[in-house]
């Protein structure tokens, strides 16, 4: 266990640029076992979700090299294994991607329940339903998910909610199905779009990612293809946020604005000032904050995984601010730990009321989840004093170099270890 000892009252100011997308690479990479030549991937984040990924494809047996610390030269030809380790899968929810990837390549897949940051109830019942109507018998015992199936056959499939996770796993089988596929009431993210694009390289054929109705005509045979992963707009969101709750000034770089309009919305409601280039943002705080409602949604709207940040930002805004969280049950898990920093919050079921406007103070917290972390991270950094942030490995999880970053644009942060050693950043070169 590690922890992050954080100075408050910065402003955090510079250029900042963004990594590849967390959750387009969880994504992409089991996608790669589809084809049977070499795949060249790059712009992947270096994070432990990703690490991970890539050991759960080299136990399954795809050969793999490095070629530099964001690219990947990946070989899936001799791939024989259908079953992931459990010791792997039980890290992370989107190694669940693999029961697509391995159902269209071999029709087969046993892949163990997965584990993933604690958000409330997540089930895989749109998962399920879609593998049986695209023609797989499915069965659970023992912590597995078995699934097999003579034959993959297209099917008109709508999910009765929207679920980024079904989204994948169903794209992914249905690309390698006979005939047409159509999804009806899909996810809409940029990471589906970049997955679509990926295996479209790849051989498949795949319209409507982005929309609500995706059309897949299945392929037998993919071949090989080189795919540079999306920018990460939770990354690039977080410091956008950051820059207008610790009063700074930040470029952020090397992202889509697209992706991030529902972000820049809401700071320009704050009275952030938010100046939009084609590859960059520029986000300077205002003085002062304005108290706002913040709703989440699936993408296009305000994203969830943005909610625990947003929720620091509103904390310095003067007013009574009002939080709903439409995706998932668990995400308050920084509350009381704001708390703890005399944040005033109250949660009412899916809604928080955050009364802002009082100055946060330095404490021990502790990070539950990523996002949580992340948000903790900058309310430290708000904070009069110091703070000790516990178990930062969940922040490892989704930002790669994430205070290194902090630290260039102003921030003082160390990393150390739960006896006290001061550690080089895991994330740094």
């Amino acid at each position: 266990m590690e922890n992050f000892i954080v100075k408050g009252n910065v402003s955090l100011s510079g250029n900042v640029k963004i990594s590849g997308s967390k959750n387009a690479a969880v994504a992409v990479l089991p996608a790669v076992v589809l084809s049977r030549e070499n795949v060249y991937l790059e712009n992947l984040p270096d994070i432990t979700d990703v690490r991970t990924m890539i050991e759960i494809l080299e136990n399954l047996g795809v050969s793999i090299r490095r070629r530099g610390r964001n690219a990947l030269d990946l070989t899936p030809g001799n791939l024989s294994k259908i079953a992931p380790a459990y010791e792997l899968v039980k890290k992370m929810r989107a190694s669940y991607y693999f029961m697509g990837s391995l159902l269209a390549r071999f029709g087969r897949a046993e892949v163990p329940i997965p584990g993933g940051c604690d958000l409330g109830p997540r089930p895989i019942d749109q998962h399920l339903k879609g593998f049986t109507a695209l023609g797989a018998d499915i069965n659970i015992e023992h912590g597995m998910i078995n699934m097999n199936a003579d034959k993959l056959v297209g099917a008109h499939i709508y999910l009765d909610v929207v679920s980024i996770g079904a989204t994948v796993n169903l794209v992914l089988a249905a690309s390698a199905a006979e005939g047409r596929t159509v999804l009806e009431n899909v996810a809409k993210e940029p990471e589906i779009v970049d997955l679509a694009n990926f295996l479209n390289a790849m051989g498949a054929k795949i319209r409507g990612a982005g929309t609500d109705v995706i059309r897949i005509d299945g392929v037998k045979n993919f071949h090989g293809a080189a795919h540079a992963v999306i920018p990460d707009r939770i990354e690039a969101g977080t410091f956008m946020l950051a820059a207008a709750a610790t009063g700074g000034n930040v470029m952020v770089e090397d992202v889509i604005p697209k992706h991030l309009e529902a972000i820049t919305a809401k700071l320009r409601e704050t009275g952030a000032k938010v100046e939009v280039e084609p590859e960059r943002i520029r986000v300077k705080a205002p003085d002062p904050l304005s108290a706002s409602d913040l709703k989440t949604f699936p993408y296009p709207g305000f994203p969830t995984d943005l909610q625990p940040p947003g929720m620091v930002l509103l904390t310095a805004a003067k007013g009574l601010s009002v939080i709903t969280e439409n995706v998932f049950d668990g995400r308050f898990n920084q509350v009381d730990e704001l708390k703890r920093m005399g944040a005033r919050i109250k949660v009412e079921g899916r809604t928080a009321l955050v009364e802002g406007g009082t100055r946060l103070s330095g404490a021990p917290v502790t990070a539950h989840d990523l996002r949580s972390g992340a948000a903790l991270i900058i309310a430290a950094l708000m904070a009069d004093g110091e703070s000790r942030i516990n178990a930062v490995e969940h922040v490892d999880r989704g930002y790669e170099k994430f205070e290194q970053k902090l630290i260039d644009l102003g921030a003082s942060i160390k990393r150390r270890s739960e006896a006290g050693q001061e550690k080089l950043s895991t994330n740094q070169d």
